[in-house]
């Protein structure tokens, strides 16, 4: 029997490997498909954006103008503390569009750094910034959220669900820092590499 498993074992060796690992960083690697995900996102945010932006004036234009609305939209949705109807949607949907900004340049940032990596470059010294900015801004998304949250209801008098406070994103803001400080160190590194050569 052990003859057996050293013989297949033998012919199991000899057969060459054919299977190809997937490649990380190149060209037509897995950093270049995320990259082309991460462009058409950028430009599906940039659209989004733009439309809730005209949302936002038309709801504006409208509070100064409640009569454009028909009566039965003013009755339904008439505003807290006496404000014109729409001023509360624009200022809950401005939240959202700073939300959203943030979120563009996040995008912008991680397209940047998977264009490096597809280039063969992950330790390009520009990265580094790129991630902490990618941090800062989440970090604001999330204070954003916490303002606006604030602003429904003390403000706007708009009663939801109680404050919830969610470790998930700051646990991102960290582990971004650090991986910031993994670039900064393999920056360095290959910086000290190329001055030896």
């Amino acid at each position: 029997m052990f003859a057996f498993l050293s013989a297949s074992e033998g012919k199991a060796n000899s057969i060459p490997v054919r299977a190809k690992m997937i490649r990380a960083l190149g060209p037509g690697s897995v950093s270049s498909f995320l990259k082309v995900i991460l462009d058409v996102f950028y430009y599906v945010l940039w659209g989004v954006g733009f439309v809730v932006a005209v949302l936002i004036l038309a709801l504006l234009l409208i509070s100064f103008d409640p009569q454009l609305l028909p009566p039965a939209v003013l009755m339904a949705h008439a505003d807290v503390m006496g404000q014109a109807p729409g001023v509360s949607a624009a200022v809950r949907l401005a939240g959202a569009e700073l939300s959203l900004i943030g979120v563009v340049i996040i995008v912008q940032r991680l397209r940047r750094i998977f264009g490096a990596m597809t280039a063969g470059d992950p330790f390009h010294p520009d990265n580094v910034r790129r991630l902490r900015v990618t941090a800062l801004v989440l970090a604001l998304i999330e204070i954003n959220g916490y303002l606006f949250a604030a602003l429904d209801r003390f403000v706007l008098h708009i009663r939801k669900g109680g404050p919830s406070l969610d470790f998930t994103p700051w646990f991102a803001v960290l582990v971004i820092v650090v991986l910031a400080e993994v670039f900064r160190e393999g920056a360095r590194l290959r910086r000290d590499a190329e001055l030896t050569i």
